[in-house]
């Protein structure tokens, strides 16, 4: 409770979005009166916010003239945010980061290799400094193609390779064309973040076995931070990084609290985040929270890591079908390389089916519809297409095409 009063006593009167939005609240006695008093933050506000504010919105605690960082959301739902962190702010989210090191194992005098092109999104910069500024030599990867990334790898030999799943198993796929198999690369850890895989067992044991390599997870949120990491112990556990957040897993629909074991959204509030603060803001991730055994009351891991977005689900003949359901499913086949899901709106009854590439000998296209027609009570048709045809991702992949009248 006394972080929230902190957090409270940093912000206001500041910080002009909380003020108006909290009214008159500058203190609270109790984590529960803190929920019963504070509304929730939406990313539909901070967009209208930003609006009515060009170009930063009015979130922001500091003058303007203090913030050193600037951070853009994906926008793969909607307008992307820019969001901005002062000094303080930022050393918060390198000591997040250096959290999700530390709980992986990675030390200094380890090396990471980090290939992907440096842009506006905030995960890979926090993870590329904080490991830095703890002594591990980073190598960057911007700027090359797979092919030349692979061969940096090979000859510097990084001990950790950080990245999204689908670039995991990309790199893979490459290296298993131009002779650099990954396996044989020297990398002992890959730590995934961008996507869900890394806690979906298919896609996590996939990323293993082509690297022979531990895979860990993390995930964060640009507005948020970096938020949590791999369990050591319990690797399908995502735990979250204590001391940093107030943490809530609510009713999408009624905002009242899930039980545990339930599926709900993740509401977080940032608790160091000063300059740039988020308070019960709905992430729209969809998490199964779990009791951490020994941990205090209210503390909770997300078993399963984050299982979809409330916006990402589709409902095809009364079924609930989730991204990572389907990951799950296509990664559990070795055959199958890139893919994209189709969803077809158009007519009165919805339609779903895949599009994949194979990536070698064998019967990857029906024991893929085999699969899914043992995961889901329906028939996903699956149609094969030459290698090369289907877009490929570096960051975050965007594989659902909806087609909609």
């Amino acid at each position: 409770m006394h972080l929230l009063n902190e957090l409270l006593d940093a912000i206001l009167p500041a910080n002009r979005f909380y003020a108006a939005k909290l009214g008159g609240l500058r203190r609270v006695e109790s984590i529960e009166d803190f929920k019963s008093r504070a509304p929730f933050t939406t990313k539909d506000e901070l967009v209208a916010d930003h609006e009515a504010h060009p170009p930063y919105g009015s979130g922001l605690t500091r003058p303007q003239e203090r913030y050193t960082r600037f951070h853009q959301t994906s926008g793969t739902k909607g307008r992307s945010l820019v969001w901005l962190d002062d000094p303080e702010g930022w050393e918060w989210v390198l000591w997040n980061w250096r959290k999700v090191w530390e709980a992986a194992g990675v030390a200094a005098g380890d090396s990471a290799f980090f290939p992907f092109s440096f842009g506006p999104f905030l995960g890979f910069w926090g993870g590329f400094e904080a490991a830095a500024a703890m002594g591990v030599r980073v190598i960057p990867g911007g700027g090359l193609s797979s092919e030349n990334r692979l061969r940096l790898i090979e000859r510097h030999r990084p001990h950790v390779l950080c990245c999204t799943p689908t670039y995991a198993l990309r790199l893979a796929e490459v290296g298993a064309r131009i002779g650099l198999e990954a396996a044989a690369l020297g990398v002992a850890l890959i730590v995934v973040c961008g996507e869900p895989g890394g806690s979906i067992p298919a896609v996590r044991d996939r990323i293993a076995r082509a690297w022979r390599a531990r895979v860990v997870d993390h995930h964060g949120m640009t507005e948020a931070g970096p938020v949590t990491f791999s369990d050591p112990e319990q690797p399908d556990l995502l735990r979250i990084i204590e001391g940093s957040y107030l943490a809530e897993v609510i009713d999408p629909a009624t905002g009242e609290a899930v039980e545990m074991g339930t599926l709900g959204e993740l509401v977080l509030t940032t608790l160091g985040r000063y300059g740039s603060p988020l308070l019960r803001y709905r992430t729209g991730d969809l998490v199964k929270p779990v009791a951490l055994p020994g941990g205090d009351p209210g503390e909770f891991a997300l078993e399963g890591g984050i299982i979809g977005r409330a916006d990402d689900m589709v409902v095809v003949r009364g079924v609930n079908v989730f991204p990572s359901a389907i990951d799950a499913v296509v990664r559990a086949c070795d055959g199958v390389g890139e893919y994209q899901v189709e969803v077809d709106q158009r007519g009165s009854l919805p339609e779903i089916r895949l599009v994949i590439e194979t990536t070698g000998a064998g019967n990857a296209e029906s024991e893929l519809a085999a699969g899914l027609e043992a995961a889901f009570p329906m028939r996903i048709p699956v149609r094969r297409v030459d290698s090369g045809t289907l877009p490929v991702f570096e960051g975050k992949a965007k594989r659902w095409k909806v087609m909609r009248d």
